[in-house]
């Protein structure tokens, strides 16, 4: 089974999440919403940076996963993530971040960059002191 996402934490504070380009099916979807735990199990603040630029279009089904996760995971993620930013140069998936986002409100900061440079910076940013 082709991975939906793969992880990099080598940079913590900021973990990347690369989406490969794999169709979504329930094992590797599943799998991709599990290791979103990974960051969050340091019980320290990061950021998340989620490129995708290789994503497939994930169905319905999992954009209501994707929602569910952040529903269930809202106290997680205000507690320990500082802000998410988003790599997305395909419009199609910026309507389904918007539709995932119209099922269940994203609880962090979040902004849409236009390539991987300006998204780690944004994500720096957040971790600095205020």
């Amino acid at each position: 089974m082709p991975a939906y996402a793969t992880f990099d934490d080598s940079r913590f504070p900021v973990v990347f999440v690369r989406f490969t380009g794999a169709t979504a099916t329930d094992e590797n979807f599943q799998a991709y919403l599990d290791q979103l735990h990974g960051a969050y199990q340091r019980r320290q603040p990061f950021t998340y940076l989620f490129d995708a630029t290789d994503a497939s279009l994930p169905g319905f089904k999992y954009q209501k996963m994707q929602a569910d996760w952040l529903k269930k995971n809202e106290q997680l993620m205000k507690e320990y993530c500082q802000g998410t930013a988003y790599v997305i140069p395909s419009a199609m998936v910026r309507t389904i971040l918007r539709g995932i986002f119209s099922l269940q409100k994203q609880p962090v900061p979040y902004a849409i960059l236009p390539g991987k440079e300006e998204a780690t910076e944004w994500c720096e940013e957040r971790m600095q002191p205020a």
